[in-house]
C-alpha cells in the first residue's frame, strides 16, 4: 500500500486520537483511512458542496433584510 504523509490541524489530529482512544479504530492508521474512505465515498455520491446551492438566501425569505415573511 503506497504511503501518504500530510499535515492536518491539530483539532482534527485531536478527534482522531479521541477516537482511537475511545477504541472507535485500532490505531491512527486505521482511523485515518477509514475516515478518508468514507470521505471519499461520500464525495462520489453527493459530489462537491458549493454554498451557493444551499437554497437559502444571506438576506431573508423573499427579499426582506429584517426578518423572515411567511
Amino acid at each position: 500500500m503506497p504511503k501518504v504523509d500530510i499535515t492536518v490541524p491539530e483539532h482534527l489530529e485531536m478527534q482522531i486520537a479521541q477516537m482511537v482512544e475511545q477504541d472507535e479504530f485500532v490505531n491512527r492508521e486505521e482511523a485515518i483511512e477509514e475516515l478518508l474512505s468514507t470521505g471519499l465515498k461520500a464525495y462520489k455520491t453527493s459530489g462537491p458542496m458549493d454554498d451557493e446551492e444551499q437554497g437559502f438566501e444571506d438576506d431573508g425569505m423573499m427579499g426582506h433584510d429584517d426578518e423572515y415573511v411567511f
